[in-house]
């Protein structure tokens, strides 16, 4: 559909709010021009960009975290597109009032008209909801944008995902801030920060432009130029970005997770303390940090186990704020640890043959004979007792004997890291034992 040719002019924008605006609301762009942060989707190359170049506008979903423009963005799309606007909260309405809007977007259609259906936290609809917007997505009575803070592959149908671009919008930089607190300077005049404190207020706006501005309106009527050291007592403190429930909660425990495996000891800390500040749970990371310990730790440091759940024992005991002595060891331990994932290796790949099958049988004699029957039977005959030979090693075999040849049967081979240096020089005599214990009886 040519959207700029529709048959009527656009439906209106939600009217403005009587009495006096807040200032984020005074400030939001009239134009896409007005925009910033943004330039890798609104412009001329960017996919919005070329969108409205051409002339169509397709379906979208807007991800991005809370204030960088996603609301303003959709309503500014619908009025450079020329058509109607209706929005939704997927917080406030349900399923009758999505059939309403969508009954009156038919009506539009069938005159000639598109209509763009924003609906905000798109992801907090359940299935049924999300269902039905397909059969006017597809029929093109609306074209739908979304917005979401969440991980649109988590949380939204895979039909409705098919049906619409995925844009990721871009945290405000601090070049962004810096343009966005001058465009607040234009409405109440210069604001009375010092340059220290001036930077230390993008800081903590942490890349939210609403948030930005209204740490700027809380300031400008200050009486004294402030200093950073002013700034904490004046302004409220943001939390940090931590949702225990969302996106941040497992893009975090992965960041974490996988800087312990990389042995950057700084970066594990630094996001265990980002998911502590913001309210997660210590036994969640405490969680991640045992699993580290024998998944990318294992063998190669056999204390880091023991390590981790001692710690995770003294902080259950001790609690907070003590310990975090007990997090911070554990964590830092777990980092500088050698690494080896071998023995994790060798059993999933003892799981996978052990489903492929067959199930082989042992060899008899390591099988217990308590009866004269079973011992007539061969169960038991001619095992060998480890501790009567030297280094209690005798060498006899013990995998199924279609399997003592077998490539695939070989699972673990230590890594020459840590104390699986140790482990490996032990399997390699043990290996020429065997060797040689074979070689004597054939």
């Amino acid at each position: 559909m040519d959207l700029f040719s529709a048959a009527a002019a656009p439906g209106p924008l939600a009217e403005p709010p009587e009495g006096p605006a807040p200032l984020a609301e005074r400030l939001r762009p009239a134009r896409l021009s007005e925009v910033i942060g943004q330039d890798h989707l609104l412009g001329p190359d960017g996919p919005l960009g070329r969108m409205l170049a051409g002339g169509t506008l397709a379906s979208l979903i807007l991800q991005g975290p809370p204030g960088v423009g996603k609301t303003t963005i959709a309503r500014l799309l619908a009025r450079e597109a020329g058509l109607s606007f209706e929005t939704l909260s997927a917080v406030m309405a349900g399923l009758a009032d999505l059939r309403k809007v969508l009954e009156a977007a038919r009506l539009r259609h069938r005159q000639g008209r598109a209509t763009v259906l924003f609906v905000d936290e798109i992801h907090r609809w359940n299935k049924a909801q999300q269902d039905a917007l397909l059969p006017d997505v597809e029929r093109g009575s609306v074209v739908l944008i979304g917005a979401t803070t969440e991980n649109p592959g988590f949380s939204l149908v895979p039909a409705l995902l098919s049906r619409a671009h995925v844009l990721t919008l871009a945290r405000f930089d601090d070049a962004a801030l810096e343009t966005l607190l001058r465009r607040v300077e234009g409405v109440t005049g210069p604001l009375p920060l010092d340059p220290e404190a001036r930077a230390r207020l993008r800081v903590m706006a942490d890349g939210d432009a609403r948030f930005l501005i209204n740490l700027a309106e809380q300031v400008a009527g200050a009486e004294k130029t402030l200093a950073v050291a002013d700034l904490a007592q004046r302004l409220q403190k943001r939390a940090p970005l931590h949702d225990r429930a969302g996106d941040a909660h497992y893009n975090l425990l992965s960041c974490f997770h996988k800087s312990l495996r990389a042995s950057d000891v700084d970066a594990a800390l630094y996001y265990a303390a980002r998911m502590i500040e913001g309210g997660e749970a210590p036994e969640a990371v405490f969680r991640r940090l045992t699993c580290a310990a024998s998944e990318d730790v294992g063998l190669a440091d056999p204390h880091a186990l023991p390590q981790v759940v001692a710690a995770w024992q003294a902080f259950e005991r001790i609690g907070w704020p003590e310990g975090r002595l007990f997090l911070g060891q554990a964590v830092v331990y777990v980092a500088t640890a050698p690494k080896s994932n071998a023995h994790h290796a060798a059993f999933d790949a003892a799981l996978a043959l052990a489903r492929r099958g067959p199930s082989h049988p042992p060899p008899m004699h390591l099988l217990n004979a308590p009866t004269r029957l079973m011992k007539e039977q061969g169960y038991g005959r001619g095992y060998q007792y480890d501790h009567d030979h030297p280094d209690a090693f005798s060498g006899q075999p013990c995998l199924p004997e279609a399997l003592q040849d077998d490539p695939a049967a070989r699972f673990y081979t230590p890594n020459p890291r840590g104390f699986e240096r140790e482990l490996l020089k032990r399997e390699e005599w043990r290996a020429r034992r065997r060797a040689e214990r074979r070689k004597t009886e054939e």
